[in-house]
């Protein structure tokens, strides 16, 4: 989950700059702190420590801003210089940490380089601002929070403490973002979604495994009810692979041992490793593999909601965004080379009508490619990398949907494209990645035959435009602030009797619309109105019904929105006719 606001080259070198500031300021309070990495991020930048002695907290933040302010009008220029390994580890004799990441920059015998600024240097590749004293304003930055993290991200090794700080180029920037921040806490989904009765985790079933309680789960199978309806006229055909399998089929692909840290350790079945499925792309090439196929029959669509298990670090677990169990809407396509991109393109498409019909207004693409320091890590032909790049950005292209390249992110076996999307206060989030794929097919021997007789590889779209259950119900939950469309809401209608004596008429007012296909409830009238009314604007639902005397008499109901406000009194069939319409049409 990333800030919404553009980092410009400039605005990531001041970001930098001032993790290096960071540091200087902890070195001068906290001698003894070892000091390790501290990069820019979206907002801000961080940096790590390991705090032999006394520890900071947050309440020692304006303590350690105030140090920065003070060291930053000395920091007048940065200066570089290039030092052998063991120059370079004479600097840090009592740090690991760097003496680490100098034997690991040092390996084939080259230098490092060092920058330095004011008294202050350290072990650094560059990118910073020329003159932090007149380039940074002093009241455009500020620390933020502290959190564990493990050195590396591995919970392996040692914990260490790291200090978090925010930075833009204006203090206006800087208190706009601080809003945004204030607004997101109140949508927070982890709130929310316990305040709603959505999910719930329970450390006896295991971290990052939820449990999808009723009401979530209607949102759940809603969802996957509309893609099954959508998916069905666009073309596609719903299959069904196994959770488990042999390892032999992910040696095949490729992610053994390449992603084994990402999986659940093996279970030894019958002499043989089985493992618990982190994706299901394997396993839809063996589905495309299991009869022969002509031309004639592509493309073929596959689409699945499948289980997959990924054993995510334990650290980076965050409610439903970053979880180890999950359901994905996904699907892969089988296509003739020549016909892929117009065939990326109808799944962009197939993107943008979900967004738009979710109220999803603001979105873009971002296209990872290899990252030219560390070539060695991709596999596959180079010319079918050249091809997938190209033919990726041609779809993109005449998608028309705005998007962004980064020489970083690839998958091993070819490019990928996200689709970031904005929530309602401007956060945004990674909601599906897409890729053209022209290593897979080969990979598992998958062929077609052509119009000529002969045996061709098809090109292999992955595509899951709503991601997976608990990213994007985790999204929708801070996108709506809880309050879902009335097609998605878990209570559709409450009915609310003024007293017990009315309680008879509104639990036969719920049971015709229960009857009528909408979620209805009723309450029964004990505890005051007042106390009642406020509860159920709790849990965000789209109408209450309160009927007193004279609906009772009447026959009818007075609804209130909880978009529009009060209603005019209505029969209870107009009633159900409007809100039929609502689901139907998904408004």
């Amino acid at each position: 989950m990333v800030s919404n606001i553009p980092t410009s080259t400039s605005l990531s070198e001041k970001r930098h700059t001032l993790a290096h500031l960071l540091a200087a300021a902890v070195l001068e309070l906290y001698p003894t702190a070892k000091r390790t990495i501290g990069p820019a991020i979206d907002d801000g930048f961080y940096f790590d420590f390991e705090f032999p002695d006394e520890k900071p907290s947050e309440e020692d933040f304006k303590r350690i801003e105030e140090t920065m302010r003070d060291i930053l009008p000395t920091w007048t220029e940065f200066t570089r210089s290039e030092k052998t390994a063991d120059e370079a580890k004479a600097e840090y004799v009592d740090n690991p940490y760097k003496q680490e990441l100098i034997d690991e920059f040092t390996k084939d015998g080259q230098k490092v380089s060092f920058y330095t600024s004011g008294t202050y240097s350290d072990l650094c590749r560059g990118g910073h601002v020329e003159n932090p004293s007149q380039e940074i304003a002093p009241d455009s930055f500020e620390l933020s929070r502290i959190a564990g993290a493990y050195w590396r991200g591995d919970e392996k090794n040692a914990m260490l403490t790291r200090i978090y700080g925010l930075a833009f180029d204006t203090k206006e920037e800087l208190d706009a973002h601080k809003a945004q921040l204030e607004e997101a806490k109140k949508r927070d989904h982890r709130i929310i979604g316990e305040h709603m009765d959505l999910f719930h985790f329970d450390e006896s079933i295991g971290k990052g495994l939820p449990i999808w309680l009723p009401k979530g789960n209607i949102i759940k199978e809603e969802l996957e009810n509309w893609a099954k309806e959508t998916e069905r006229m666009w073309g596609y055909q719903r299959v069904t692979t196994p959770i488990i399998t042999k390892e032999d089929l992910f040696y095949t692909s490729g992610h053994l041992p390449l992603y084994k840290d990402s999986m659940y350790a093996p279970i030894e079945i019958e002499g043989g490793n089985y493992y618990i499925k982190p994706m299901n792309c394997p396993f839809h090439h063996k589905t495309f593999a299991a009869r022969p196929k002509s031309y004639r029959d592509l493309p073929v669509r596959y689409a699945e909601y499948g289980w997959c298990h990924r054993y995510e670090d334990s650290g980076s677990l965050f409610g439903l965004m970053r979880v180890r169990g999950m359901q994905m809407n996904d699907a892969h396509i089988y296509i003739q080379k020549e016909d892929a991109v117009e065939e990326f393109v109808r799944v962009i498409q197939l993107h943008e009508y979900y967004y738009k019909a979710l109220g999803i207004e603001n979105y873009e693409m971002e296209l990872a490619l290899r990252d030219p320091n560390k070539m060695d890590k991709y596999h596959g032909d180079e010319q079918d990398w050249l091809d997938a790049e190209r033919m990726t950005i041609e779809a993109m292209e005449k998608s028309g949907v705005p998007y962004k390249v980064v020489h970083e992110g690839a998958a091993f076996y070819g490019p990928k494209m996200d689709f970031q999307i904005f929530s309602s206060i401007g956060r945004a989030f990674t909601a599906s990645t897409n890729q053209l794929d022209l290593f897979m097919g080969k990979r598992f021997g998958l062929e077609y035959t052509d119009n000529d007789g002969k045996k061709k590889t098809p090109a292999i779209i992955h595509r899951a435009p709503l991601g997976t259950h608990e990213r994007f119900i985790g999204f929708l939950i801070e996108h709506f602030a809880g309050a879902f469309p009335t097609w998605l809401a878990p209570v559709q209608t409450l009915v609310l009797p003024v007293s017990g004596k009315h309680a008879e008429y509104a639990a036969k007012v719920a049971k015709t619309l229960f009857d009528a296909g909408i979620r209805a409830e009723a309450e029964d009238g004990n505890e005051s109105l007042g106390k009642r009314i406020r509860a159920a604007k709790m849990q965000k639902i789209p109408y209450l019904l309160i009927v007193g005397d004279a609906e009772m008499e009447a026959g009818t109901v007075t609804p209130e929105s909880r978009d529009a406000g009060k209603l005019e009194p209505m029969s209870v069939a107009d009633f159900a006719a409007k809100v039929q319409e609502e689901i139907k049409t998904r408004a």
